[in-house]
């Protein structure tokens, strides 16, 4: 299993554990991402993005709803305000020592340490879009996430909302 941190700081030695703002009833951690939710990250720190796939028992009206006509299994939405920073902005991908982690959140594919961790290797992406073409994911460019925030919990299909207090407000 291979376990990753995104930054787009190229210069990290050490992950000391920190203790989230909206976690402040749990321990300060070291957070990694599993290598299939990896891609959710793929993306400058603060864009907002809805992630979500089909899943076994996703219904087939869901199938339909949402990912339509699309090749796919598996969207990632951005907002159109965000393209620019996508396009231009380098992320960084730490690898870690699966050893050191321990689950969190199988849904999610988080990971934690509750000590320091040293990344055994770092590489650069520079073209995000095109990292998530080749894997085979949809990304989609739309005005605004909050359709999809409404919409996405209710469904049958997983889903990931991601830094969503950066997203447009509903209009």
């Amino acid at each position: 299993m291979r376990l990753y941190h995104f930054s787009e700081n190229p210069n990290i030695r050490t992950f000391r554990p920190r203790q989230l703002p909206y976690r402040m009833n749990e321990s300060a951690m070291v957070w990694a991402i599993n290598e299939w939710h990896a891609y959710h990250y793929y993306f400058p720190r603060d864009c907002p993005r809805v992630c979500f796939w089909a899943k076994q028992d996703t219904s087939d009206s869901d199938r339909e709803r949402f990912f339509g006509f699309s090749g796919t299994e598996r969207i990632v939405a951005v907002e159109s305000g965000w393209l620019d920073r996508f396009r231009d902005t380098p992320v960084y991908r730490y690898e870690f020592d699966a050893g050191q982690f321990e689950l969190y959140s199988e849904d999610a594919g988080y990971y934690i340490s509750r000590e320091e961790a040293a990344p055994i290797g770092v590489h650069r992406i520079d073209d995000c879009l095109g990292a998530l073409a080749e894997a085979g994911i949809e990304v989609r460019i739309t005005p605004s996430l909050q359709l999809l925030r409404a919409a996405i919990p209710s469904s049958t299909v997983q889903f990931s909302m991601i830094r969503m207090g950066n997203a447009r407000t509903a209009e």
